[in-house]
């Protein structure tokens, strides 16, 4: 079930797709070099340049409500936020197709969060997460993202929207 609507590309455009080398220059990035998104336990699933999925496996260290086996509201925000960042990363690497994919792996040096908005919609309480984000405006200093937190069924668990600031 897609709730998100494909806001980056027209019916006209076709999306790139990514060489191998790139997908795992940014999967090492996202998921080894930051290394709070190891803590996390944010592992991608899927990386288009239109949209980026990923998932976190729900564990005892990550619980925010002992009662309930909750997780905690940080761990929805950070992942949120990681994967704005991971859905920018990728919209900047699909804008600069013309380059190695190295060269556009270094572009990301710059990159951060400027404001961060979640909405808590109901408690997640899940045997895992998917997290989805998509950009919704790529400019030259600064991008728009939204993002999605989901249950292992599919529910709604919270939202978000981020401005990361790109050069």
């Amino acid at each position: 079930m897609q709730r998100m609507t494909k806001t980056l590309t027209h019916a006209a455009t076709p999306l790139p797709e990514f060489e191998e080398e790139f997908v795992t220059g940014l999967t090492a990035i996202f998921e080894e070099k930051i290394v709070f998104n190891q803590l996390l336990g944010l592992r991608i699933t899927s990386l288009k340049a239109d949209r980026v999925t990923a998932r976190i496996d729900m564990r005892h260290e990550l619980i925010g409500h002992y009662a309930y086996n909750r997780i905690h509201g940080g761990v929805i925000s950070a992942g949120l936020d990681a994967m704005g960042g991971l859905a920018v990363m990728a919209a900047i690497g699909a804008r600069h197709m013309n380059e190695p994919p190295l060269q556009r792996l270094q572009r990301f040096a710059k990159l951060g969060t400027i404001d961060l908005r979640v909405d808590y919609l109901r408690p997640g309480i899940s045997e895992y997460f998917e997290l989805r984000a998509e950009v919704l405006r790529l400019g030259s200093r600064v991008a728009s993202t939204r993002m999605e937190f989901l249950g292992a069924d599919g529910k709604l668990f919270s939202t978000g929207a981020a401005a990361y600031i790109v050069s």
